[in-house]
Protein backbone atom coordinates (compact mmCIF):
# COMPACT_ATOMS: atom_id res chain seq x y z
CA UNK A 1 0.00 0.00 0.00
CA UNK A 2 2.61 2.72 1.32
CA UNK A 3 4.71 2.00 -2.43
CA UNK A 4 1.16 2.79 -4.25
CA UNK A 5 0.89 5.92 -2.32
CA UNK A 6 4.36 6.62 -3.20
CA UNK A 7 4.17 6.56 -6.48
CA UNK A 8 0.98 8.86 -6.74
CA UNK A 9 3.19 11.21 -4.40
CA UNK A 10 5.65 10.97 -7.71
CA UNK A 11 3.00 11.29 -9.93
CA UNK A 12 1.45 14.49 -8.35
CA UNK A 13 4.96 16.07 -8.32
CA UNK A 14 5.06 15.58 -11.56
CA UNK A 15 2.10 16.48 -12.51
CA UNK A 16 3.22 19.97 -10.66
CA UNK A 17 6.24 19.95 -12.94
CA UNK A 18 4.59 20.08 -15.51
CA UNK A 19 1.68 22.31 -14.72
CA UNK A 20 3.52 24.93 -13.39
CA UNK A 21 7.67 24.45 -13.94
CA UNK A 22 6.67 23.70 -17.58
CA UNK A 23 5.11 27.20 -19.01
CA UNK A 24 7.22 29.31 -16.90
CA UNK A 25 10.16 27.53 -18.61
CA UNK A 26 8.87 28.27 -22.01
CA UNK A 27 8.46 31.63 -20.95
CA UNK A 28 11.89 31.84 -19.73
CA UNK A 29 12.79 30.81 -23.68
CA UNK A 30 11.05 33.18 -25.81
CA UNK A 31 13.91 35.84 -24.40
CA UNK A 32 16.61 36.40 -25.81
CA UNK A 33 19.46 38.52 -25.16
CA UNK A 34 19.08 41.36 -28.15
CA UNK A 35 14.94 41.73 -27.17
CA UNK A 36 16.33 41.62 -22.81
CA UNK A 37 19.03 45.10 -23.80
CA UNK A 38 15.73 46.79 -26.02
CA UNK A 39 13.05 46.24 -23.61
CA UNK A 40 15.60 47.28 -20.36
CA UNK A 41 16.62 50.54 -22.34
CA UNK A 42 13.09 51.51 -22.94
CA UNK A 43 12.45 54.57 -21.62
CA UNK A 44 8.52 54.02 -21.02
CA UNK A 45 9.56 50.13 -19.15
CA UNK A 46 12.07 52.50 -16.78
CA UNK A 47 9.14 54.87 -16.15
CA UNK A 48 6.62 51.58 -15.46
CA UNK A 49 9.34 50.30 -13.39
CA UNK A 50 9.83 53.49 -10.98
CA UNK A 51 5.83 53.82 -11.48
CA UNK A 52 4.98 50.58 -10.11
CA UNK A 53 8.06 49.92 -7.54
CA UNK A 54 7.08 53.30 -5.88
CA UNK A 55 3.43 53.45 -6.00
CA UNK A 56 3.45 49.75 -5.08
CA UNK A 57 5.37 50.53 -2.28
CA UNK A 58 3.89 53.79 -0.95
CA UNK A 59 0.52 51.70 -0.77
CA UNK A 60 1.70 48.82 0.86
CA UNK A 61 3.06 50.70 3.92
CA UNK A 62 -0.08 52.68 4.25
CA UNK A 63 -2.11 49.53 3.57
CA UNK A 64 -0.36 47.48 6.62
CA UNK A 65 -0.71 50.67 8.62
CA UNK A 66 -4.70 50.66 8.03
CA UNK A 67 -5.32 47.31 8.20
CA UNK A 68 -2.51 46.80 11.04
CA UNK A 69 -4.68 49.19 13.20
CA UNK A 70 -7.62 47.73 12.28
CA UNK A 71 -6.89 44.48 13.67
CA UNK A 72 -5.22 45.89 16.74
CA UNK A 73 -9.06 48.17 17.30
CA UNK A 74 -10.58 44.49 17.00
CA UNK A 75 -7.82 42.42 19.30
CA UNK A 76 -7.35 45.12 22.02
CA UNK A 77 -10.15 47.17 22.35
CA UNK A 78 -13.74 46.53 24.09
CA UNK A 79 -15.57 47.39 21.01
CA UNK A 80 -18.87 45.43 20.38
CA UNK A 81 -20.09 43.79 16.95
CA UNK A 82 -16.76 42.08 15.98
CA UNK A 83 -17.81 39.83 13.91
CA UNK A 84 -20.27 42.72 11.92
CA UNK A 85 -16.89 44.59 11.39
CA UNK A 86 -14.50 41.84 10.74
CA UNK A 87 -16.88 40.47 7.89
CA UNK A 88 -17.64 44.57 6.17
CA UNK A 89 -14.00 44.88 6.34
CA UNK A 90 -13.29 41.29 3.86
CA UNK A 91 -16.43 41.96 1.96
CA UNK A 92 -13.66 43.82 -0.41
CA UNK A 93 -12.07 40.84 -0.78
CA UNK A 94 -14.82 39.07 -2.88
CA UNK A 95 -14.64 41.71 -6.32
CA UNK A 96 -12.08 42.19 -8.54
CA UNK A 97 -9.58 44.48 -8.08
CA UNK A 98 -10.87 46.58 -11.29
CA UNK A 99 -14.09 47.08 -9.30
CA UNK A 100 -11.96 49.16 -6.60
CA UNK A 101 -10.96 51.28 -9.49
CA UNK A 102 -14.02 51.79 -11.23
CA UNK A 103 -15.55 52.71 -7.75
CA UNK A 104 -13.22 55.36 -6.94
CA UNK A 105 -13.64 56.77 -10.41
CA UNK A 106 -17.51 56.72 -9.93
CA UNK A 107 -17.28 58.22 -6.25
CA UNK A 108 -14.06 60.75 -7.09
CA UNK A 109 -13.84 61.16 -11.03
CA UNK A 110 -14.63 64.07 -12.45
CA UNK A 111 -18.27 63.64 -12.43
CA UNK A 112 -18.05 61.22 -9.45
CA UNK A 113 -21.10 61.06 -7.01
CA UNK A 114 -18.79 62.71 -3.59
CA UNK A 115 -17.01 65.07 -6.58
CA UNK A 116 -20.07 66.84 -7.25
CA UNK A 117 -21.41 66.46 -4.13
CA UNK A 118 -18.70 68.25 -1.88
CA UNK A 119 -17.15 69.83 -4.72
CA UNK A 120 -13.92 67.84 -4.65
CA UNK A 121 -11.13 68.68 -7.28
CA UNK A 122 -8.55 65.23 -6.82
CA UNK A 123 -6.43 64.69 -9.41
CA UNK A 124 -7.08 61.28 -9.27
CA UNK A 125 -6.08 59.74 -12.53
CA UNK A 126 -2.62 58.77 -11.77
CA UNK A 127 -0.34 58.16 -9.05
CA UNK A 128 -3.04 58.98 -6.63
CA UNK A 129 -5.49 56.83 -7.60
CA UNK A 130 -3.23 53.77 -7.95
CA UNK A 131 -2.34 54.50 -4.02
CA UNK A 132 -6.18 54.69 -3.09
CA UNK A 133 -7.33 52.13 -5.46
CA UNK A 134 -4.85 49.61 -4.05
CA UNK A 135 -5.16 50.78 -0.48
CA UNK A 136 -9.04 49.44 -0.86
CA UNK A 137 -7.80 46.47 -2.62
CA UNK A 138 -4.81 44.93 -0.11
CA UNK A 139 -6.34 46.28 2.90
CA UNK A 140 -8.60 43.28 3.82
CA UNK A 141 -5.74 41.21 3.22
CA UNK A 142 -3.20 43.11 5.52
CA UNK A 143 -6.23 43.13 7.92
CA UNK A 144 -6.60 39.52 8.15
CA UNK A 145 -2.81 39.25 8.33
CA UNK A 146 -2.67 41.07 11.34
CA UNK A 147 -5.79 39.44 13.11
CA UNK A 148 -4.49 36.06 12.88
CA UNK A 149 -1.30 36.81 14.45
CA UNK A 150 -2.09 39.21 16.98
CA UNK A 151 -5.39 37.26 18.22
CA UNK A 152 -3.29 34.49 19.18
CA UNK A 153 -1.03 36.57 20.87
CA UNK A 154 -0.39 35.35 25.09
CA UNK A 155 -1.00 38.09 27.45
CA UNK A 156 1.33 36.30 30.16
CA UNK A 157 4.01 38.66 29.18
CA UNK A 158 2.19 41.63 29.34
CA UNK A 159 0.61 40.88 32.83
CA UNK A 160 4.17 40.13 34.37
CA UNK A 161 5.28 43.17 32.76
CA UNK A 162 1.97 45.42 34.34
CA UNK A 163 2.98 43.40 37.72
CA UNK A 164 6.62 44.82 37.60
CA UNK A 165 5.56 48.21 36.89
CA UNK A 166 6.88 48.48 33.16
CA UNK A 167 5.16 50.95 31.21
CA UNK A 168 2.97 50.73 27.66
CA UNK A 169 5.83 52.16 25.87
CA UNK A 170 8.28 49.95 26.97
CA UNK A 171 5.65 46.94 26.82
CA UNK A 172 5.34 47.43 23.01
CA UNK A 173 9.24 48.22 22.14
CA UNK A 174 10.32 45.18 24.25
CA UNK A 175 7.12 42.44 23.95
CA UNK A 176 4.59 43.55 21.08
CA UNK A 177 7.71 44.73 18.19
CA UNK A 178 9.62 40.95 19.08
CA UNK A 179 6.49 39.14 18.66
CA UNK A 180 5.48 40.98 15.22
CA UNK A 181 9.20 41.06 13.94
CA UNK A 182 9.35 37.88 11.48
CA UNK A 183 5.39 37.91 10.81
CA UNK A 184 5.92 41.27 9.78
CA UNK A 185 8.08 41.07 7.27
CA UNK A 186 6.19 38.11 5.33
CA UNK A 187 3.27 40.96 5.34
CA UNK A 188 5.34 43.83 4.38
CA UNK A 189 6.61 41.31 1.37
CA UNK A 190 3.18 39.31 0.75
CA UNK A 191 1.11 43.16 0.39
CA UNK A 192 3.64 44.99 -1.91
CA UNK A 193 3.92 41.26 -4.23
CA UNK A 194 -0.04 41.46 -4.59
CA UNK A 195 -0.13 45.05 -5.03
CA UNK A 196 2.83 45.85 -7.93
CA UNK A 197 1.60 42.64 -9.64
CA UNK A 198 -2.08 44.00 -9.59
CA UNK A 199 -3.10 45.62 -13.32
CA UNK A 200 -7.17 46.11 -12.44
CA UNK A 201 -6.55 49.26 -10.47
CA UNK A 202 -4.35 50.72 -12.20
CA UNK A 203 -5.74 50.02 -15.93
CA UNK A 204 -8.83 51.35 -14.42
CA UNK A 205 -7.45 54.66 -12.78
CA UNK A 206 -4.00 55.40 -13.91
CA UNK A 207 -4.45 57.13 -16.74
CA UNK A 208 -1.35 57.84 -18.11
CA UNK A 209 0.69 56.49 -15.38
CA UNK A 210 1.74 52.97 -16.53
CA UNK A 211 2.57 50.35 -14.50
CA UNK A 212 4.48 47.12 -15.33
CA UNK A 213 1.17 44.56 -15.34
CA UNK A 214 -0.67 47.37 -17.38
CA UNK A 215 2.18 47.59 -19.84
CA UNK A 216 2.72 43.90 -20.12
CA UNK A 217 -1.31 43.59 -20.39
CA UNK A 218 -1.33 46.09 -23.16
CA UNK A 219 1.97 44.56 -25.04
CA UNK A 220 0.25 40.79 -25.02
CA UNK A 221 -3.74 41.96 -25.49
CA UNK A 222 -3.50 45.19 -27.70
CA UNK A 223 0.19 44.28 -29.76
CA UNK A 224 0.35 40.50 -29.02
CA UNK A 225 3.96 41.00 -28.15
CA UNK A 226 4.81 37.76 -26.37
CA UNK A 227 8.53 38.39 -25.85
CA UNK A 228 8.32 41.75 -24.50
CA UNK A 229 5.73 40.75 -22.41
CA UNK A 230 7.39 37.01 -21.67
CA UNK A 231 10.82 40.15 -20.40
CA UNK A 232 7.88 41.58 -18.19
CA UNK A 233 6.90 39.04 -16.67
CA UNK A 234 10.16 37.23 -15.26
CA UNK A 235 10.81 40.83 -13.78
CA UNK A 236 7.26 40.86 -11.78
CA UNK A 237 8.42 37.27 -10.82
CA UNK A 238 11.16 38.86 -8.97
CA UNK A 239 9.52 40.18 -5.60
CA UNK A 240 6.97 37.32 -5.55
CA UNK A 241 9.67 35.10 -5.10
CA UNK A 242 11.96 36.75 -2.92
CA UNK A 243 8.05 37.22 -0.98
CA UNK A 244 7.92 33.45 -0.81
CA UNK A 245 11.33 32.68 -0.08
CA UNK A 246 11.12 34.90 2.97
CA UNK A 247 7.91 33.60 3.85
CA UNK A 248 9.38 30.18 3.36
CA UNK A 249 11.94 30.66 6.11
CA UNK A 250 9.86 32.35 8.50
CA UNK A 251 7.53 29.13 8.40
CA UNK A 252 10.38 27.02 10.10
CA UNK A 253 11.43 29.89 12.92
CA UNK A 254 7.83 31.64 13.23
CA UNK A 255 6.69 32.86 16.43
CA UNK A 256 4.78 29.67 17.41
CA UNK A 257 2.62 31.09 19.92
CA UNK A 258 -0.31 28.93 21.89
CA UNK A 259 -2.13 31.14 23.63
CA UNK A 260 -2.24 30.68 27.32
CA UNK A 261 -3.80 33.89 28.81
CA UNK A 262 -6.41 35.94 27.21
CA UNK A 263 -5.82 39.64 27.09
CA UNK A 264 -8.36 40.87 29.90
CA UNK A 265 -8.81 44.29 28.48
CA UNK A 266 -10.16 47.18 31.08
CA UNK A 267 -12.29 49.75 30.49
CA UNK A 268 -10.75 52.64 28.74
CA UNK A 269 -12.94 55.43 27.19
CA UNK A 270 -10.28 56.67 25.05
CA UNK A 271 -9.00 53.40 23.65
CA UNK A 272 -13.09 52.41 22.87
CA UNK A 273 -13.78 55.73 21.58
CA UNK A 274 -10.96 56.00 19.50
CA UNK A 275 -11.73 52.09 18.29
CA UNK A 276 -15.21 52.57 17.34
CA UNK A 277 -14.34 56.12 15.24
CA UNK A 278 -11.59 54.28 13.34
CA UNK A 279 -13.47 51.24 12.42
CA UNK A 280 -16.65 52.97 11.57
CA UNK A 281 -14.45 55.26 9.43
CA UNK A 282 -13.14 52.04 7.70
CA UNK A 283 -16.36 50.40 7.43
CA UNK A 284 -17.82 53.25 5.41
CA UNK A 285 -14.82 53.83 3.48
CA UNK A 286 -15.09 49.86 2.01
CA UNK A 287 -19.58 49.96 1.85
CA UNK A 288 -19.12 53.72 -0.18
CA UNK A 289 -18.23 51.81 -3.16
CA UNK A 290 -20.64 48.80 -2.87
CA UNK A 291 -23.64 51.42 -2.10
CA UNK A 292 -22.62 53.25 -5.07
CA UNK A 293 -22.17 50.10 -7.33
CA UNK A 294 -26.29 49.59 -6.03
CA UNK A 295 -27.14 53.03 -7.18
CA UNK A 296 -25.10 53.26 -10.61
CA UNK A 297 -27.23 49.88 -11.87
CA UNK A 298 -30.51 51.49 -11.45
CA UNK A 299 -29.97 55.20 -13.00
CA UNK A 300 -30.14 55.68 -16.46
CA UNK A 301 -27.07 57.89 -17.39
CA UNK A 302 -24.99 59.50 -14.24
CA UNK A 303 -25.34 62.17 -13.64
CA UNK A 304 -27.56 63.43 -16.75
CA UNK A 305 -30.40 61.45 -15.82
CA UNK A 306 -30.75 59.73 -12.23
CA UNK A 307 -34.55 58.26 -13.08
CA UNK A 308 -34.75 54.39 -12.34
CA UNK A 309 -33.76 51.95 -15.00
CA UNK A 310 -33.14 48.06 -15.03
CA UNK A 311 -31.76 49.26 -18.62
CA UNK A 312 -28.21 48.12 -17.87
CA UNK A 313 -29.36 44.66 -16.93
CA UNK A 314 -31.06 44.13 -19.91
CA UNK A 315 -28.16 45.45 -21.66
CA UNK A 316 -26.06 42.70 -19.79
CA UNK A 317 -27.88 40.18 -20.92
CA UNK A 318 -28.27 41.21 -24.60
CA UNK A 319 -24.68 41.16 -24.73
CA UNK A 320 -24.63 37.50 -23.33
CA UNK A 321 -24.12 38.16 -19.53
CA UNK A 322 -25.85 34.97 -18.81
CA UNK A 323 -23.67 33.33 -20.29
CA UNK A 324 -20.59 34.16 -19.24
CA UNK A 325 -22.29 34.11 -15.88
CA UNK A 326 -22.86 30.26 -16.68
CA UNK A 327 -19.02 30.16 -17.71
CA UNK A 328 -17.90 31.44 -14.57
CA UNK A 329 -20.54 28.78 -12.75
CA UNK A 330 -18.56 26.22 -14.64
CA UNK A 331 -15.52 27.55 -14.03
CA UNK A 332 -15.66 28.15 -10.56
CA UNK A 333 -17.59 25.24 -9.33
CA UNK A 334 -15.07 22.74 -10.82
CA UNK A 335 -12.38 24.53 -9.56
CA UNK A 336 -14.08 24.16 -5.89
CA UNK A 337 -14.45 20.59 -6.44
CA UNK A 338 -11.65 19.20 -8.31
CA UNK A 339 -9.07 21.69 -6.68
CA UNK A 340 -10.65 21.04 -3.13
CA UNK A 341 -10.11 16.93 -3.77
CA UNK A 342 -6.87 17.70 -4.89
CA UNK A 343 -5.71 20.07 -2.13
CA UNK A 344 -6.85 17.22 0.17
CA UNK A 345 -5.05 14.61 -1.53
CA UNK A 346 -2.22 16.25 -1.81
CA UNK A 347 -1.95 17.28 1.84
CA UNK A 348 -2.76 13.86 2.61
CA UNK A 349 0.29 12.39 1.18
CA UNK A 350 3.03 15.20 2.00
CA UNK A 351 1.76 15.74 5.78
CA UNK A 352 1.26 11.77 6.83
CA UNK A 353 2.85 9.67 4.71
CA UNK A 354 6.64 10.72 5.31
CA UNK A 355 8.91 9.51 2.11
CA UNK A 356 11.90 11.02 0.52
CA UNK A 357 9.38 12.26 -2.12
CA UNK A 358 6.89 13.82 0.31
CA UNK A 359 9.29 17.63 0.57
CA UNK A 360 9.67 17.45 -3.43
CA UNK A 361 5.63 17.20 -3.61
CA UNK A 362 5.45 19.60 -1.10
CA UNK A 363 7.90 21.80 -2.59
CA UNK A 364 6.19 21.63 -5.73
CA UNK A 365 2.84 22.36 -4.84
CA UNK A 366 3.62 25.71 -2.81
CA UNK A 367 5.60 26.86 -5.83
CA UNK A 368 2.79 28.39 -7.62
CA UNK A 369 2.48 30.97 -4.46
CA UNK A 370 5.54 32.49 -6.24
CA UNK A 371 4.00 32.84 -9.62
CA UNK A 372 1.59 36.54 -10.31
CA UNK A 373 -1.75 35.27 -12.27
CA UNK A 374 -1.00 37.65 -15.00
CA UNK A 375 2.39 35.74 -14.93
CA UNK A 376 0.78 32.36 -14.77
CA UNK A 377 -1.74 33.46 -17.45
CA UNK A 378 0.62 33.97 -20.59
CA UNK A 379 2.93 31.34 -20.02
CA UNK A 380 -0.20 28.87 -20.07
CA UNK A 381 -0.70 31.11 -23.16
CA UNK A 382 2.68 30.15 -24.86
CA UNK A 383 2.89 26.49 -23.29
CA UNK A 384 -0.46 25.40 -24.31
CA UNK A 385 -1.17 27.29 -27.87
CA UNK A 386 -2.13 24.64 -30.14
CA UNK A 387 -2.67 21.72 -27.97
CA UNK A 388 -6.74 20.60 -27.48
CA UNK A 389 -7.41 22.13 -24.25
CA UNK A 390 -6.35 25.78 -25.36
CA UNK A 391 -9.31 28.42 -25.87
CA UNK A 392 -11.90 25.37 -23.88
CA UNK A 393 -13.14 26.28 -20.56
CA UNK A 394 -10.69 23.28 -19.54
CA UNK A 395 -7.89 25.66 -19.94
CA UNK A 396 -9.65 28.18 -17.91
CA UNK A 397 -10.37 25.31 -15.01
CA UNK A 398 -6.91 24.43 -15.25
CA UNK A 399 -4.98 27.65 -14.38
CA UNK A 400 -7.09 28.41 -11.94
CA UNK A 401 -6.70 25.60 -9.59
CA UNK A 402 -3.07 25.99 -10.59
CA UNK A 403 -3.17 29.93 -9.42
CA UNK A 404 -5.44 29.13 -6.35
CA UNK A 405 -4.09 25.29 -5.20
CA UNK A 406 -1.16 26.53 -2.83
CA UNK A 407 -3.31 28.38 -0.27
CA UNK A 408 -5.76 25.78 0.17
CA UNK A 409 -3.55 22.73 0.34
CA UNK A 410 -1.45 25.05 3.22
CA UNK A 411 -4.75 25.36 4.98
CA UNK A 412 -5.31 21.40 4.67
CA UNK A 413 -1.62 20.21 5.14
CA UNK A 414 -1.43 22.22 8.66
CA UNK A 415 -5.03 21.36 9.65
CA UNK A 416 -3.79 17.39 8.85
CA UNK A 417 -0.98 18.27 10.98
CA UNK A 418 -2.32 18.67 13.87
CA UNK A 419 -4.48 15.50 13.84
CA UNK A 420 -3.48 12.69 15.72
CA UNK A 421 -0.38 11.21 14.04
CA UNK A 422 -0.76 7.89 15.76
CA UNK A 423 -4.82 7.28 13.84
CA UNK A 424 -2.92 5.41 10.29
CA UNK A 425 -1.03 3.26 13.07
CA UNK A 426 -3.97 1.97 15.21
CA UNK A 427 -6.12 1.40 11.71
CA UNK A 428 -3.69 -0.84 10.52
CA UNK A 429 -3.37 -2.89 13.96
CA UNK A 430 -7.21 -2.89 14.06
CA UNK A 431 -7.29 -4.04 10.04
CA UNK A 432 -9.28 -0.93 9.23
CA UNK A 433 -8.19 0.07 5.58
CA UNK A 434 -6.63 3.50 5.05
CA UNK A 435 -9.68 4.62 2.57
CA UNK A 436 -12.09 3.71 5.01
CA UNK A 437 -10.01 5.55 8.06
CA UNK A 438 -10.03 8.85 5.70
CA UNK A 439 -13.60 8.76 5.10
CA UNK A 440 -15.07 7.67 8.77
CA UNK A 441 -12.61 9.16 10.59
CA UNK A 442 -9.99 12.07 8.76
CA UNK A 443 -12.43 13.72 6.32
CA UNK A 444 -14.92 14.63 9.37
CA UNK A 445 -12.20 16.07 11.67
CA UNK A 446 -11.06 18.41 8.68
CA UNK A 447 -14.58 18.80 7.64
CA UNK A 448 -14.40 22.65 8.45
CA UNK A 449 -10.95 23.15 6.68
CA UNK A 450 -12.02 21.36 3.30
CA UNK A 451 -15.41 23.69 3.68
CA UNK A 452 -13.33 26.52 4.19
CA UNK A 453 -10.99 25.36 0.83
CA UNK A 454 -13.74 25.05 -1.25
CA UNK A 455 -15.25 28.93 -0.24
CA UNK A 456 -11.90 30.33 -1.07
CA UNK A 457 -11.99 28.39 -4.38
CA UNK A 458 -15.20 29.48 -5.63
CA UNK A 459 -14.64 32.91 -4.61
CA UNK A 460 -11.55 33.84 -6.38
CA UNK A 461 -12.30 31.75 -9.32
CA UNK A 462 -15.40 34.04 -9.66
CA UNK A 463 -13.76 36.91 -9.60
CA UNK A 464 -9.77 36.54 -10.95
CA UNK A 465 -9.01 38.32 -14.26
CA UNK A 466 -5.42 37.98 -14.11
CA UNK A 467 -4.78 34.64 -14.93
CA UNK A 468 -7.99 34.10 -17.23
CA UNK A 469 -7.54 37.34 -19.33
CA UNK A 470 -5.10 36.00 -22.16
CA UNK A 471 -6.45 32.73 -22.30
CA UNK A 472 -10.05 33.40 -22.19
CA UNK A 473 -11.88 34.03 -26.14
CA UNK A 474 -15.50 34.89 -26.94
CA UNK A 475 -17.15 31.33 -26.07
CA UNK A 476 -15.12 31.03 -22.76
CA UNK A 477 -14.90 34.72 -21.28
CA UNK A 478 -15.78 34.29 -17.43
CA UNK A 479 -18.53 37.27 -15.91
CA UNK A 480 -15.52 38.90 -14.68
CA UNK A 481 -13.76 39.84 -17.42
CA UNK A 482 -17.05 42.06 -18.61
CA UNK A 483 -15.94 44.73 -16.09
CA UNK A 484 -12.37 45.48 -18.55
CA UNK A 485 -14.64 45.19 -21.82
CA UNK A 486 -17.12 47.59 -19.92
CA UNK A 487 -14.55 50.09 -18.54
CA UNK A 488 -12.70 50.31 -22.05
CA UNK A 489 -16.25 51.80 -23.68
CA UNK A 490 -16.98 53.97 -19.85
CA UNK A 491 -20.13 51.63 -19.75
CA UNK A 492 -19.67 52.73 -15.87
CA UNK A 493 -23.23 51.63 -15.37
CA UNK A 494 -22.50 47.81 -16.92
CA UNK A 495 -19.28 47.61 -14.57
CA UNK A 496 -21.46 48.30 -11.36
CA UNK A 497 -24.00 45.86 -11.83
CA UNK A 498 -21.37 43.38 -13.13
CA UNK A 499 -19.78 44.41 -9.62
CA UNK A 500 -22.76 43.58 -7.80
CA UNK A 501 -23.38 40.39 -9.58
CA UNK A 502 -19.85 38.36 -8.80
CA UNK A 503 -20.13 40.31 -4.80
CA UNK A 504 -23.96 38.97 -4.45
CA UNK A 505 -23.18 35.47 -5.65
CA UNK A 506 -19.97 35.29 -3.40
CA UNK A 507 -21.54 36.70 -0.72
CA UNK A 508 -24.32 33.98 -1.24
CA UNK A 509 -22.13 30.94 -1.36
CA UNK A 510 -20.48 32.31 1.63
CA UNK A 511 -23.53 32.55 3.76
CA UNK A 512 -24.44 29.06 2.72
CA UNK A 513 -21.27 27.90 3.52
CA UNK A 514 -21.08 29.48 6.75
CA UNK A 515 -24.42 28.01 7.76
CA UNK A 516 -24.06 24.81 6.99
Amino acid sequence: MKSKLNWIQVVLGCFFLFAVIGPLLTMFLTIDIPHLTAIFSNKAFKAATYNSVVYSGISAVLSIVLGGTAAWCLTRSRVKFKSFFILILTIPMLIPSISHGTGLVILLGANGILTNLLGLKLPLYGGLGIILGSIMYSLPVAFLMFYDILKYEDALPYDMAEILGVNKLRQFKDLTLPYLYKPLISIIFAIFTLIVTDYGVPLTIGGHVKTLPVMMYEDVIGLLDFVKGSVIGTFLLLPAVVAFVIDLLNKGNANASYVRTPFRLNKSFARECFSYLYLGLITIIVLLPLVTFAFLSFVKKYPMDLSFTTYHIHRLIEMEGLVYLGNSFIIAISVAVIGTLGAFVTAYLSARIQTKTSYFLHLMTITSLAIPGLVLGLSYVLFFNGTLIYGTLAMLILVNIVHFFASPYLIMYNTLNKVNRNLEDIGMILGISRFNLITHVIIPQVAPSLKEMAVYLFVNSMMTISAVSFLSNVATKPIALMITQFEAIMMLECTAVVSLIILGVNIVVRTIALRN
